[in-house]
C-alpha cells in the first residue's frame, strides 16, 4: 500500500484480510475448532493474492492464507506446483466476468488436474474469481465432488463461539 496511497498510511492503518485473520488467531482472540473441517483441504495460491501482490505492493501473501488454514483444518495438503509457481485457476485477468466460459474451463483444466491429484476434497480460494472458477465452473466441467470456501468462510465455519448466560 505504500507505493500507492503513502497518505492513508498516516490516518489509516491498512491491513489485508490475512493479516487480520492471523492476528485474532494469533493474539487469541478467536478460538477455532479444526474438527469442523475435518476432510482433506489443499490451499489455492491466487495469482492477485501471489505474483501481482509482490509486483504491485512488494509483499506476497504465500503463507499466510496456509496459515490460517492450518489454523481451521488438520489436513492441508499442496496442489504442486505452488506459490510463486502456482498456476491460475483460469479466472485470471477479469475473465471470471467475460462471456468465455470454454476458454476459462480449458485454461483450468490444469488447476483441476492439481485438485484431483492433491486427493482434496475442500480447497480454500481466497480470491473470488478463483473461488467461482473453481467452484461453479472447474468443479463442474471436470466433476471433482469438491467443496470450495473463502478464507474467510473457513474461519468463520471454524469459529468457537462463547456461551453468553
Amino acid at each position: 500500500m505504500n507505493k500507492w496511497f503513502p497518505e492513508a498510511l498516516k490516518e489509516f492503518k491498512i491491513v489485508t484480510v490475512f493479516d487480520l485473520l492471523l492476528e485474532y488467531i494469533e493474539e487469541g482472540k478467536i478460538q477455532l475448532d479444526k474438527s469442523i473441517h475435518n476432510i482433506a483441504t489443499a490451499y489455492h495460491d491466487p495469482c492477485n493474492y501471489g505474483r501481482k501482490s509482490l509486483k504491485a505492493f512488494g509483499k506476497a501473501y504465500f503463507e499466510e492464507g496456509r496459515a490460517v488454514a492450518k489454523a481451521c483444518c488438520d489436513d492441508v495438503r499442496e496442489l504442486n506446483p505452488n506459490r510463486n509457481g502456482a498456476y491460475c485457476c483460469g479466472a485470471g485477468g477479469g475473465a471470471w466476468a467475460l462471456p468465455y466460459s470454454a476458454e476459462r474451463v480449458y485454461y483450468g483444466r490444469t488447476k483441476a488436474r492439481q485438485i484431483t491429484e492433491s486427493g482434496a476434497k475442500l480447497i480454500v480460494a481466497p480470491c473470488h474469481n478463483c473461488r467461482d472458477q473453481i467452484m461453479k465452473s472447474l468443479n463442474k466441467e471436470y466433476d471433482l465432488g469438491i467443496e470450495v470456501k473463502y478464507l474467510w468462510e473457513l474461519v468463520s465455519d471454524a469459529l468457537i463461539m462463547p456461551n453468553k448466560q
